[in-house]
């Protein structure tokens, strides 16, 4: 425990200990439950899927460029239109959603808005008077905390101003991009942290909504992201009841699910890395789309801008019906050929695959697809690696069919 955390405990402990005027010490008393019927319990007030609830601080945690604000433009307009077109339940009617991003300008955030509006069919509306943005860049700074020589303060005007308007508005769901943007403090210090990540807590209980701090990770390189790679004090994470992690697809889950390498980046997972108020749930996958805004000048070459938009992606390992027949036929071209492990490789095994089935290995979906089926043929015990000599002479990986002599050529 750091000296300023251990002096102010101790501050605490004397001024309870010896109250003006007094020298006995406080009354404290133990109460006994008191025996509830279950179903009389209020129900948890979850507001999207459940990542969300009421009345605490919820966390984001992304790396940068992984489409971390791509992803809350889309919650925000999934939440304010009452459409679950992200696949996460809205509990109950449409919300009232405040947005503010202390990074981008207006035009930024309005292309992001309306490319997504678009791509899902949501017009002004279907959320009109229940979304609400602002931008720092456009003059909307917040700051909750500050230090100076030393002295660290809470802003508390700041937030009661911020309980008052969010109560006014009725807003369910503020979202706060990036927390580290909202105050003036050493990021890792964990008491300073603690008390701001708690005094955002006391917001969102008084104003009966869910604050959303989004947090940048440390540097997670290749890693895999987790609660633990947010970046500066623990303190934030420790606060917050609920902290979403967004990963990119790695190539090895690329590969199980047939997509292509130069696809895999456009693919993100979500999933609530802190399940003290909810089961654990399985990461939920979305894909990141392209959109047209149609900005651009008809007649040359300014074709406008294109927008990325995040849309609900289902991880399905890919599959090829295919028959006995099929599946025997392509275990006997293989067998009657010289065919290659290496998918570089001019007479690569695929290609037997794609000969039988009548696909075309210049389609990447295709490939990955084939790539795919391999694998798991050879996972299966369908077929096996061996290494032999090609005809120059140097030892290759080579695929045969497990049961070369039951269906070679008689």
């Amino acid at each position: 425990m750091d000296s300023e955390h251990s002096d102010t405990h101790l501050e605490t402990a004397n001024s309870m200990s010896q109250p003006e005027g007094d020298n006995k010490a406080p009354l404290i008393e133990a109460s006994p439950y008191e025996w509830r019927d279950p179903v009389n319990i209020p129900k948890r007030p979850w507001i999207f899927g459940r990542w969300l609830l009421s009345g605490t601080v919820a966390c984001v945690v992304a790396p940068g460029g992984v489409g971390k604000s791509t992803l809350l433009m889309s919650m925000a307009l999934s939440l304010s239109s009452g459409t679950s077109f992200l696949g996460k339940a809205i509990h109950g009617d449409p919300k009232r959603v405040w947005l503010w991003n202390l990074e981008d300008d207006m035009d930024e955030l309005s292309r992001s808005l309306q490319a997504a509006a678009s791509h899902h069919g949501i017009t002004y509306g279907d959320f009109e008077g229940r979304l609400f943005i602002d931008s720092a860049m456009e003059g909307a700074t917040l700051c909750t905390a500050v230090e100076t020589k030393g002295s660290f303060a809470l802003l508390e005007p700041i937030y009661e101003a911020l309980t008052a308007e969010l109560t006014r508005r009725k807003i369910d769901v503020l979202f706060v991009d990036p927390f580290v943007s909202s105050h003036a403090v050493e990021e890792n210090h964990n008491t300073k942290i603690d008390q701001i990540a708690k005094a955002w807590g006391r917001v969102a209980k008084a104003a009966n909504c869910c604050i959303v701090l989004v947090h940048h990770t440390s540097k997670a390189g290749s890693n895999e992201v987790s609660a633990m790679s947010a970046r500066g004090a623990v303190a934030l994470i420790n606060a917050a009841r609920s902290t979403l992690v967004i990963n990119r697809m790695d190539s090895k889950i690329a590969a199980d699910h047939g997509i292509s390498d130069d696809e895999v980046r456009r693919y993100i997972s979500v999933a609530d890395d802190k399940h003290n108020r909810a089961p654990a749930e399985a990461a939920d996958w979305f894909k990141l789309v392209p959109v047209d805004l149609g900005n651009g000048t008809s007649g040359n070459l300014d074709f406008g801008d294109s927008i990325a938009v995040v849309e609900s992606f289902k991880l399905e390992k890919p599959s090829l019906e295919i028959s006995d027949e099929t599946r025997e036929e392509i275990l006997r071209v293989i067998a009657a050929g010289e065919w290659r492990d290496d998918i570089q490789a001019g007479a690569w095994v695929g290609k037997a695959f794609a000969e039988v089935l009548k696909v075309d290995l210049g389609d990447k979906r295709d490939k990955a697809t084939i790539k795919w089926m391999k694998a798991q043929w050879l996972k299966n015990g369908l077929l096996v690696v061996v290494e032999k000599l090609d005809q120059k002479r140097v030892k290759k990986k080579f695929v045969e069919a497990a049961n070369q002599e039951k269906f070679a050529a008689p």
